[in-house]
């Protein structure tokens, strides 16, 4: 499931905007950074827009995930993260959805090994259908969350400017203390890897919610 796959925000190869800074031992990045955000409105100029990070009333923060194909890792990221904000009383004010890089599974549900992992934590991935990525989703989304680092590289090559090259950053850099960066893709393994799977996103999102909360959350009067 991790073959290159084609690019959906371009008809030619434009040229790589992501450079590494990684040494041969990149060591572990910790405590994963929530970018400053400026989305621009796309439903029309008296919308309100985010200036700086400040959060309006009417104006949810967008937050999608990304794996390869949209069937296994960000759907789950996408269901849990959904749950989570729900359970802490922003279910209105955060958005979670999920894409794959690649387009071989558009339309179609979660692997039903995902939707029984799911299921057996609690949660329902039944509405699930995947799609691709594409430029609306850098557009419509405040946060761009990649499930490994080559979905991570994919997405700055895609991103058209610096804003967009931003807004990506990597799930698993969100954990306390991670020891890998990684969301193993759990496509050719049985129900136990996709149960581990789901833990580790569990335990990330944790992490990503807990810095975005006192951004989102409304202050009190």
């Amino acid at each position: 499931m991790e073959a290159a796959p084609r690019n959906p925000c371009a008809a030619e190869t434009r040229p790589a905007l992501w450079r590494t800074n990684r040494a041969a031992d990149p060591g572990i990045r910790r405590h994963g950074r929530i970018p400053r955000l400026r989305r621009e409105s796309t439903r029309g100029a008296a919308d309100p827009v985010r200036h700086n990070g400040e959060m309006t009333e009417s104006d949810p923060f967008r937050v999608i995930f990304v794996c390869t194909g949209n069937i296994c890792r960000s759907p789950m990221a996408e269901v849990v993260f959904r749950d989570i904000a729900a359970k802490q009383g922003l279910g209105d004010r955060i958005v979670s959805t999920s894409a794959g890089t690649g387009d071989w599974h558009v339309g179609e549900q979660a692997d039903s090994r995902t939707l029984d992992a799911l299921a057996r934590r609690g949660y329902d991935g039944t509405k699930h259908r995947a799609r691709q990525f594409t430029y609306d989703s850098f557009t419509g989304s405040d946060l761009v969350v990649a499930l490994d680092r080559t979905h991570e590289r994919i997405l700055k090559q895609w991103a058209r400017d610096e804003s967009e090259e931003g807004k990506v950053t990597l799930l698993l850099s969100f954990e306390h203390n991670p020891s890998v960066l990684d969301v193993p893709d759990p496509y050719y393994a049985d129900a136990r890897v996709f149960d581990e799977v789901l833990g580790m996103i569990e335990s990330a999102s944790h992490g990503l919610f807990r810095q975005l909360e006192p951004a989102i959350r409304p202050s009190r009067p």
